[in-house]
């Protein structure tokens, strides 16, 4: 099972979708320059404009590399004026060791124009139908179907 941090950014109205892709940038990148910060604002056009959809709102921005994966969601209106649900704290690990890759949510009409979009620009950012509830670890989306919880008694308690 993969460890997952989750972190929640403050949108609109309080930040447009660009400066909410900024600083999301700022907390992958943890501020530093280099190719990784390039690569990232290479796609901020269509990073931005997933953002002003909203689909962050419920389908995260999932980031996966050789540590724990980040989800991150985005609150807008009075949930994003208010914040009280924001997490934008900085990450205990470096969120793009290794070999990372990045799914970004998109609403099912755009795409193939985002797809095409980002492949210009990067090879391991992609972007999956806002449907799609998780991203596996190899990068490539997948579905996740839940089950139960079943509790075992008798192996919990040892007899």
């Amino acid at each position: 099972m993969t460890t997952v941090a989750r972190r929640t950014f403050n949108s609109t109205p309080r930040r447009d979708a660009a400066q909410t892709w900024n600083v999301i940038v700022d907390l992958l990148t943890r501020g530093k320059s280099g190719p990784d910060r390039t690569e990232l604002f290479a796609i901020a056009g269509v990073a931005a404009s997933i953002v002003a959809d909203r689909t962050p709102a419920t389908a995260p921005i999932v980031v996966t590399c050789a540590g724990p994966q980040t989800r991150i969601y985005c609150l807008y209106d009075d949930a994003a004026i208010e914040g009280s649900d924001a997490n934008e704290d900085i990450l205990g690990y470096d969120p793009l060791n290794g070999d990372w890759h990045m799914s970004l949510p998109c609403l099912a009409d755009d795409l193939i124009w985002v797809q095409n979009a980002l492949r210009k620009h990067s090879n391991r950012i992609v972007a999956r139908d806002q449907g799609v509830s998780a991203v596996a670890d190899d990068g490539g989306s997948s579905t996740t179907e839940s089950s139960p919880l079943v509790l075992d008694p008798k192996g919990f308690l040892g007899t």
